[in-house]
């Protein structure tokens, strides 16, 4: 299903092989939080999608681990913005804004909202990863999301 529907709405996407089960329980091991079902079922399809002009669309499960522990741990980023604890960012627009769960101590999916690091304004963009997907497919330039 996630294949096809990303073939799609990007002719060029490109697919990784898929994640494990094991690697994807990395995510929830390193940061403490359940990796969102749709995410989940998606990694497991492909370890991340990148499409020409989509930089970051849905990033593998290495590179959620390594931005997600760099935005939380960096001290930096801690003196410029309010907490990413709360945050899982699965991918980015090439300009320094992430794409994001905000996950709760519920199971309940959120949607997905964008990061904007100029502002750091945490905005709701999409339903779900579907609807991300679709409307980043939509969108006209990388501002789809303001």
């Amino acid at each position: 299903m996630w294949e096809d529907l990303i073939r799609e709405l990007y002719e060029d996407a490109e697919f990784a092989p898929a994640a494990s089960a094991a690697e994807i329980d990395q995510v929830e091991g390193r940061l403490g939080q359940p990796v969102p079902n749709e995410l989940r079922d998606l990694l497991r399809h492909t370890n991340g999608v990148h499409a020409e002009g989509q930089s970051g669309l849905v990033w593998s499960v290495e590179e959620i681990i390594e931005s997600n522990t760099q935005f939380r741990h960096d001290v930096a980023l801690a003196e410029l913005y309010m907490s990413f604890d709360q945050l899982m960012f699965f991918g980015d627009n090439g300009g320094g804004d992430q794409f994001a769960y905000v996950r709760l101590p519920s199971e309940e999916n959120t949607g997905v909202y964008a990061w904007d690091h100029e502002t750091d304004d945490r905005k709701w963009v999409a339903n779900s990863l579907i609807d991300y997907l679709r409307r980043r497919a939509g969108a006209d330039g990388d501002g789809w999301f303001r």
